[in-house]
């Protein structure tokens, strides 16, 4: 049940977030031992490996970041009333995609050429196929599309953020019809976008392979993690007791709702990738699976079924572990690990030609280097606005939000 849009409401702005010396101590090891693990690495002669890891661990974060970009145009678009009091976390993951621009730059210039062996003329030049995808798969169009791709993320995130923000100050109702305009190309462009980004920078790491669900697959994880984030989020601000009066048991049920969803919606993408493909039984799609079956790496591919699905599921299952904050962490924290583990099994196979699994503190270090940049700009964003939008017109519905079913 919930009151009226229009319904008027006074609320007291609960103010910024404070970061304590724990938090700054927090992310700044993380960033320090990302970079120190990575140029270790290359310095050991292991470029490779090293540029493997950043990719996962740029992934990773821009993945946060556009959840959150998209979480705030699906806000926006549906004129959702619930989500008002959680919407600023997902405004503040959009914070990170001016560092995230910047950090894909450096893998432009520097790393590109040790990840995607399109981008070597001998390699395009003895290959027919790789010949026939060169229109797309080559340097020029890469950057722009990449460039590009940025740009168009951190304007809308801009116009979308900026006009919350201002609300705050004026209070204008008009705002919230602006945006909800915003958020239709917005959504559109996130979602053409995000898949040929995905393709880009992940499926042509084997390039002689293809997957028309890919984009889709990849936008699963995405939705996963940012839930799993944002409940962290909650977490954290709920035990420093900021957001007494505003995020209550039902809000978690919501978010614990869509935890599960897209925890089913993960598994069967993933499934129907995998059934289509041992269906057909095609060598120019088999290629990506078969080392995945095998050896050290099927290991792994069952251990993304069982906790990346079957616990997060069985875990979610009662309606009561969408409503426990403890419970909700320990199933996000779960999540969050196996979104990494699962980039780790799209991009490693693909390091060295034996297809050997290949892990260690490097991978670890740099993507904890990659979680404490994100980690530093979101609270930095909540440490320079208010944690809630606290004069949207729909602050009411929110404030007043039962869960009945």
């Amino acid at each position: 049940m919930g009151h009226s849009h229009d319904t008027p409401v006074d609320v007291k702005d609960p103010g910024t977030l404070q970061v304590s010396s724990k938090l700054k101590t927090l992310y700044s090891v993380l960033m320090a031992i990302g970079v120190l693990a990575f140029v270790v690495t290359l310095a050991s002669g292991n470029a490779e490996r090293a540029w493997h890891a950043y990719l996962i661990g740029l992934f990773y974060t821009v993945s946060l970041a556009l959840g959150g970009l998209f979480l705030t145009s699906i806000h926006h678009l549906t004129r959702a009333g619930w989500s008002v009091n959680v919407r600023r976390f997902f405004e503040a993951f959009t914070s990170y995609l001016p560092w995230a621009a910047g950090m894909a730059i450096i893998l432009l210039i520097f790393g590109a050429g040790h990840l995607y062996e399109w981008l070597h003329k001998e390699a395009v030049e003895s290959d027919p196929l790789l010949q026939h995808k060169a229109s797309y798969l080559n340097q020029t169009f890469f950057w722009i599309r990449t460039i590009g791709f940025f740009g168009l993320w951190i304007y809308f995130s801009r116009v979308l953020v900026n006009g919350s923000l201002k609300q705050d100050q004026t209070g204008d109702a008009s705002i919230s019809e602006r945006l909800g305009k915003v958020a239709i190309p917005c959504i559109l462009i996130f979602a053409l976008s995000y898949s040929f980004f995905s393709v880009d920078t992940l499926m042509s790491l084997e390039p002689h392979w293809f997957s028309t669900i890919f984009g889709v697959y990849t936008f699963a994880g995405l939705f996963q993690s940012t839930i799993a984030f944002t409940i962290l989020v909650i977490a954290y601000l709920t035990a420093k007791g900021r957001l007494n009066g505003f995020v209550n048991e039902n809000h978690l049920h919501d978010l614990g709702k869509f935890l599960f969803a897209f925890t089913v919606f993960w598994a069967y993408i993933a499934f129907s990738q995998y059934m289509l493909i041992w269906y057909a039984n095609l060598p120019e799609e088999t290629i990506f699976f078969e080392p995945r079956s095998h050896g050290t790496w099927g290991y792994v591919s069952v251990a993304l079924i069982l906790f990346k699905f079957i616990v997060p599921f069985l875990a979610l299952l009662p309606q009561w572990a969408k409503r426990s904050l403890n419970h909700l962490v320990a199933v996000s924290f779960l999540i969050l690990i196996m979104q990494f583990v699962d980039l780790y099994w799209l991009v490693y196979p693909n390091v060295g030609k034996e297809h050997n699994l290949v892990f260690g503190i490097t991978e670890v270090f740099v993507f904890l280097g990659f979680m404490g940049l994100f980690i530093f700009a979101v609270s930095r964003f909540l440490s320079k606005h208010s944690i809630v939008a606290y004069r949207d017109p729909r602050i009411a519905e929110s404030m007043h939000h039962h869960v009945v079913y």
